[in-house]
């Protein structure tokens, strides 16, 4: 039987309409133990996220743990990010477990959930699994999380990759949410976004911009 490609992504590509993004945890004293990747980097990648969701008006979720007694505030990149927004604060290590956050799950209604947070072992793990128990399509940024060793995190990436989660990064979550440079009405918010915090690639762009007025697509 012969195979016939056609011009259309793929189905398991993310496109800004079709799942749910959930910050999880990105606070000062989780930050503080988080040693599989440095702060400016988490912050940054995280950043990056929180941004390209905003942009894009993808459902997003922003929850915290005991935020006033111990975890402290949301880092100020993702509040200036969804200025205003709702963050649903719970006492659970896993967020799947709040019937605060389930709510808002179910509300929302979209079967792809994506997750980035701190620590990626216990508050990333927990409703990774939970969720991919229950039906849904889970995806991980891998870079916007963190935990308190690289080996935790790296073995939390595989226990979650072994149970049906996909991985991604922080940029390749930008990046496939544009996914085609000829969408001039989101182009500006892309490059913006990766000039800002997407490192080397941002400054690239800013250099190619600059220098010769370059433009994909």
């Amino acid at each position: 039987m012969t195979i016939k490609a056609t011009p259309t992504p793929g189905a398991l590509l993310l496109s800004p309409q079709d799942h749910t993004l959930i910050m999880i945890d990105h606070q000062s004293q989780m930050a503080f133990a988080t040693h599989s990747i440095d702060a400016v980097s988490l912050r940054n990648n995280a950043a990056l996220v929180a941004h390209a969701a905003a942009g894009f008006k993808v459902s997003s979720i922003v929850t915290t743990v005991a935020e006033k007694s111990f975890s402290g505030p949301v880092f100020d990149e993702i509040k200036d990010a969804f200025p205003g927004t709702e963050i649903t604060d719970r006492t659970s290590m896993n967020t799947w477990e709040d019937a605060n956050v389930i709510a808002r799950v179910n509300a929302i209604g979209k079967k792809r959930i994506v997750l980035a947070g701190l620590w990626t072992s216990v508050c990333i793990v927990g409703p990774a699994l939970s969720a991919l128990d229950q039906g849904f399509e889970v995806y991980v940024i891998s870079d916007a999380c963190g935990d308190v060793s690289a080996e935790a995190h790296n073995s939390a990436m595989q226990r979650m990759i072994q149970a049906g989660a996909r991985p991604m990064t922080s940029l390749q979550y930008l990046l496939e949410l544009q996914r085609d440079w000829a969408r001039t009405d989101s182009y500006e918010l892309t490059t913006g976004i990766a000039k800002k915090f997407g490192g080397a690639y941002g400054l690239g762009i800013i250099y190619a911009q600059t220098m010769f007025h370059a433009k994909e697509g």
